[in-house]
């Protein structure tokens, strides 16, 4: 059992475990609504569109974290407005923002001489490299993603559902979008140090995903996604360390896994059973 627990008795491997399961947790309160509504291609957009404040936060020598802040709210901002523009799609609103901060994140980092250094985890995450404070701000994190899923459940499910039905009911779903916007770019934000934006909708995404064939509530599928984004950072840590492969990619990978995983199980646990045969009587 030694090369199972070897790993987790290093300080920097158990760090990176803890701020793996509260990313977990956090991608599970947002990751649910992303799954339900279909919004990946919007959880894709925001990812990405953290690019210029990071890069600009790294051009100047500040926080990287504020940087990815700043775009977050621009572009929630952003998405909640051209959502209310009548002739224009929301994928279009959503698509224009995407190639706009992004195109604008590469003009930053082209100027910047310490791309290299700086942004890679960024892009890529360097879960080894989490430390106590970290840690700190992903609680707290947690703890804020959790206050907005319990004061919005009601009305975030109505938004899921029935707009129209939120709407009657007086739940303002354009608030509620906007909430749920914020609650989608809090959980990128906080997971891009561990895995990086290319890699953060897999844990965002997949445990979600791989959970709704097996719960029955929205809770449900939130506290599943949680365990098995967990276990996707325990099991890609432990791959990593023995097989020398990048930490975050494999946590990530290891996630999508799970998904289809699930599915298969899924599907053959709903498959019906073949009609027993009936024997044909002889005719003499």
């Amino acid at each position: 059992m030694e090369w199972l627990t070897a790993p987790f008795e290093v300080t920097f491997v158990q760090r990176a475990l803890w701020g793996g399961i509260l990313v977990s947790a956090i991608c599970a309160l947002a990751g649910t609504w992303v799954v339900l509504r279909g919004m990946a291609f919007l959880g894709d957009a925001m990812s990405h569109g953290l690019l210029p404040g990071v890069a600009l936060a790294a051009l100047f020598g500040s926080n990287l974290m504020v940087g990815a802040v700043v775009s977050a709210v621009v572009m929630t901002a952003g998405v909640t407005a051209l959502g209310r523009t009548p002739r224009l799609s929301q994928d279009t609103g959503i698509g224009l923002l995407f190639v706009g901060m992004l195109s604008l994140g590469v003009i930053i980092v082209s100027r910047s001489q310490s791309f290299a250094v700086d942004l890679t985890g960024f892009l890529f995450g360097d879960v080894l490299a989490v430390r106590q404070q970290d840690l700190l701000l992903l609680a707290t994190a947690l703890c804020a993603a959790l206050a907005v899923s319990v004061l919005g459940h009601r009305a975030f499910v109505a938004l899921a559902f029935d707009e129209r039905k939120a709407r009657t009911l007086g739940l303002r779903p354009r608030l509620a979008h906007a909430v749920l916007l914020g609650l989608l770019g809090l959980a990128i934000v906080a997971s891009f140090h561990i895995v990086g934006t290319l890699l953060v909708l897999g844990l965002l995404i997949a445990p979600p995903a791989a959970a709704l064939p097996w719960a029955r509530s929205i809770r449900g599928v939130m506290v599943l996604a949680a365990l098995l984004g967990s276990a996707a950072t325990f099991g890609g840590l432990l791959l990593s360390w023995h097989l020398g492969t990048a930490a975050g990619a494999t946590v990530s990978a290891l996630a999508v896994c799970l998904f289809f995983l699930s599915h298969v199980l899924s599907g053959l646990r709903h498959r019906p059973a073949r009609p027993a045969s009936v024997p044909v009587p002889e005719v003499n």
